[in-house]
Parts: C-alpha cells; structure tokens; sequence
C-alpha cells in the first residue's frame, strides 16, 4: 500500500524545519533553496503552507520531460529526477499544475520531493507534525474528517449570522 504525504497547514508555524531537514538529507547542506519543501508564507494573513510534489497518479511532470529524466518509481509511487539526464529544460517546471517543483539556484534543474527513500525528512524532523506520511486509506479517512469538521465549522458561523443577536429563532 502506497503512503502519500499529508500537510494540516494549521499546524504549521512557518518554522521552515522541513525544509532545512530536506535539504540536508538531499544536498548535505541546510540551505532552504535546496529543499524539495517549500513553506509559502502569508505574514499578513498568518498562514504557512508546505508545498512540496504531490506525487500525482499520472504525472504531468513525467509526460512533459523530453529526455525520460523523470520517472515516477512504481514500487514507492515517488517521481524521481536522474540528473545525469536531466538537460534542464524546466518543462516539467512549467507541467505542475501545483507549482511543487523548485528550481535549483547552481545548475537551473528541477527539484522534486522523492519522498526521501521512504522516510520523509520533512515528516521525520516537523516540529509541530503539519506534515504527515500516511497509507493512502488513513489520508483518506483523515480528509474525510477534516472536510467534516470544516463542514460543521462553516455551518455553524452560517446560523449565527442567519440569528437575531438575541441567539434564539422565535419564528
């Protein structure tokens, strides 16, 4: 059963942990313009979301790569870069549709979460555990509960405004 990593941005701090552990494991050095996970921040609204390759089913970035440099590992079910293949055209860059592939800043190649051989750093070193490495039926359960709660959330502020302020509906 494949695992597919799961981020609960309301627990993320914008730490950067993740990606510093990424790059580490990756590169050797920690140094988030080398990291596969990439915190986009909103200061204004106080929002922190880990961005990283969904490992889609059928991925666009694998179907646009001219060389076959990026594969996707049926075994694992991450999509993986062979740089000695790579001629970096950046036209798997321009294929995500999330935007998840990063750019490396030395050699213009991409940069695509490989799920860390199976042990997601990210996951591992995550402080708050915004991000998760679940089997595909737990990630499923944990979205269904979330839109749940999201759902009841929602419902909620919709009666409060639909109220009087006296909080009863005497009609």
């Amino acid at each position: 059963m494949k695992n597919l990593l799961l981020v609960d941005p309301s627990l993320c701090t914008g730490c950067r942990t993740c990606e510093l552990a990424c790059s580490f494991f990756h590169e050797k050095v920690f140094s988030p313009s080398f990291s596969r996970v990439t915190v986009v921040v909103d200061y204004e609204r106080g929002y922190f979301i880990p961005q990283m390759c969904q490992q889609c089913q059928d991925p666009p970035c694998v179907k646009s790569c001219p060389t076959e440099a990026i594969t996707k590992n049926e075994e694992t079910g991450a999509v993986e870069v062979d740089y000695d293949v790579c001629i970096g055209c950046l036209r798997c860059f321009e294929a995500c549709p999330f935007g998840a592939i990063k750019i490396r800043v030395d050699n213009l190649k991409p940069l695509v979460c490989d799920l860390c051989e199976g042990d997601p750093q990210c996951v591992k070193f995550c402080p708050r555990e915004a991000i998760k490495y679940v089997p595909a039926v737990k990630a499923n359960l944990l979205k269904k509960k979330e839109t749940l709660l999201n759902f009841a959330k929602y419902a909620s502020q919709v009666v409060e405004r639909a109220l009087p302020s006296g909080g009863v509906d005497e009609r």
